[in-house]
């Protein structure tokens, strides 16, 4: 059973991200959307933390353009249509509100 995890708050506020790396699967992804994207600022911590895993790292396009965040070539900058996709294909979808 598959998890997709979506993070849509800031990595530097709150232990949401971390939290959500020590539970996440190895047949599950993780969505950054909103200022979560912000955890791909190269050199913090966040961003070592996602570099360093072995997880599907998605990463919502129009919110890491909107903040000048560069997506790494070992993440996938997707669109809602394929957000909704993603939704589709896993077997549950957990917001880390």
């Amino acid at each position: 059973m598959s998890t997709l995890h979506v993070l849509s708050h800031s990595p530097f506020g709150d232990d949401r991200l971390s939290s959500c790396l020590r539970l996440i699967g190895s047949a599950d992804a993780l969505l950054l959307s909103g200022d979560a994207v912000y955890a791909l600022q190269s050199g913090t911590a966040p961003f070592t933390a996602l570099e360093h895993r072995q997880i599907k790292l998605f990463v919502l396009a129009e919110d890491a353009q909107a903040r000048a965040i560069e997506v790494p070539d070992w993440a996938e900058a997707i669109d809602y249509p394929a957000f909704v996709e993603l939704s589709i294909h896993h077997d549950k979808v957990n917001s880390w509100l």
